[in-house]
């Protein structure tokens, strides 16, 4: 165990100091922040009270979407990892004294925190300071503000748990070409990244609300503004764990098996 840790602070150290495309992020998400909202506030104006969240449920929702969007992004894949199954280096990597999941599990870890320390407290305090709705709210409730650090966390694990399926199965493809694009896609969409679920057709979100898809950033981010609550947060909750612990088990099964047929030409 003390050597993921130990892996898993030189990962996050390494990622701090990438402070100029931080910057960069900060203004950009900002920027994407206030067109969101704006798009969204031209919608309510002809009717507020016919959408499934509160304009002001629904500006939290997207500021802690910016803010948080390193832990959450879906186009994000590790492109190291990539080169060292396509160029067979992969070899290597199977010669440390570390298994192979945990580790890369614990380097995708590190990468998107570092990411989203850096870039997270400027887009919350811009928030902050914006006038109400435009802003983002403070939680509804201590309770409710609890359940969003435990379901942050289980989101984040959850993201990175499935984000593993699509390097292994560069194992069997060896191009990540066509599974980055079809994935990024999938997730952008299902997970509210694009539209917030409630906006979904009844139909179509009762059956998204059980993948592990609306187990990443929807969750903690309805329970924050108070769109979910209650039973149906509790239920979130354990769904969002039922899908952390599977993704992660069929992950290192499917990586065991996946390893088991690996071929490096040369040896």
């Amino acid at each position: 165990m003390k050597k993921y840790i130990s892996f898993f602070k030189i990962r996050f150290i390494n990622g701090l100091q990438y402070r100029v495309a931080a910057y960069a992020g900060i203004a950009t998400q900002i920027a994407w922040g206030f067109m969101h909202i704006l798009i969204f506030k031209a919608f309510y104006k002809g009717d507020p009270h016919s959408f499934p969240m509160e304009f002001s449920q629904l500006s939290s929702y997207i500021w802690l979407q910016q803010a948080f969007l390193a832990l959450f992004m879906s186009w994000y894949f590790d492109n190291d990892i990539f080169m060292t199954i396509t160029s067979g280096n992969i070899a290597y990597e199977l010669s440390r004294p570390m298994d192979l999941y945990s580790m890369w599990f614990t380097k995708n870890l590190a990468v998107r925190l570092s990411r989203a320390v850096l870039r997270c407290l400027p887009v919350l305090l811009v928030a902050l300071l914006l006038p109400e709705p435009y802003g983002i709210a403070p939680p509804v409730s201590l309770f409710g503000f609890f359940m969003f650090i435990i379901t942050m966390v289980l989101a984040f694990l959850c993201v990175v748990a499935f984000s593993m399926f699509i390097y292994i199965i560069v194992f069997y493809t060896l191009s990540p070409m066509g599974v980055r694009v079809v994935a990024t896609s999938l997730i952008e969409f299902l997970t509210g990244s694009i539209i917030p679920l409630p906006f979904f057709p009844k139909k179509l979100m009762k059956i998204v609300s059980l993948t592990p898809f609306a187990s990443m950033q929807n969750l903690p981010f309805r329970i924050y503004s108070g769109n979910i609550a209650g039973r149906e947060m509790l239920f979130g909750v354990l769904l969002q764990l039922f899908w952390v612990i599977i993704l992660i088990l069929s992950g290192r099964l499917w990586m065991a098996r996946a390893l088991k047929k690996v071929v490096v030409q040369g040896g």
